[in-house]
């Protein structure tokens, strides 16, 4: 009978089972890191879409509602919805009803800003652009400020020809991090319904 201690037979076995049994482990390893990399993209634009989709169906749905007039102080408030985001670092902006970079160049200042009546934009930070269509009658988006009695009401001017006199201070654009709650009214300036951003 052989002692167990001195047996070393199959000893020269074990470190050469363990090495493959690595190698097996760290090309699976590999494969899912591998794999992860390429649905991490899908899934999160996949999440974009869906953030974007039930801000559009918010956004719809206040738009047949009660809209304030918000040259009547007195007058009680509109329509409204909260839009809440949590977008990933690799979207630039959000925008509502207008196009703010129609070179795609990440400049929002360097070029005139494009009425888009009916349509929210997100633009990733390498230049791709998705549109998201608010079906149905028009639905006319405009920045609010706080006036000095503390109530919100429309930015900026009205519009001449039917086009605004300043886009950049009435258009709604949320910029990197698009994330948050974000509160819109539906409000009534110079006889059209606009949903008014309150943030």
């Amino acid at each position: 009978m052989k002692n167990f201690i001195s047996d070393t037979e199959a000893t020269d076995t074990i470190p050469l089972k363990l090495v493959v049994y690595l190698a097996l482990l760290a090309a699976v390893v590999i494969l899912l890191a591998q794999a992860w990399s390429t649905a991490s993209p899908v899934l999160q634009d996949a999440e974009i879409k869906a953030q974007t989709e039930s801000a559009s169906l918010s956004l719809i749905s206040i738009q047949g509602g009660y809209a304030r007039n918000s040259e009547d102080r007195y007058s009680p408030e509109g329509s409204m919805c909260t839009l809440t985001f949590s977008l990933p670092p690799s979207v630039r902006y959000i925008s509502f009803g207008v196009d703010p970079d129609k070179e795609c160049n990440g400049n929002l200042t360097d070029s005139e800003w494009i009425p888009e009546n009916n349509t929210l934009i997100y633009q990733y930070k390498n230049g791709v652009k998705k549109r998201v269509f608010l079906e149905g009658a028009p639905v006319h988006f405009i920045k609010g400020i706080k006036n000095s009695d503390g109530i919100w009401v429309p930015a900026g001017s009205r519009e001449v020809n039917g086009t605004f006199l300043d886009l950049e201070s009435t258009a709604v654009v949320i910029e990197d991090p698009v994330s948050g709650e974000f509160l819109f009214e539906m409000v009534t300036y110079s006889d059209t319904r606009y949903t008014m951003a309150r943030f």
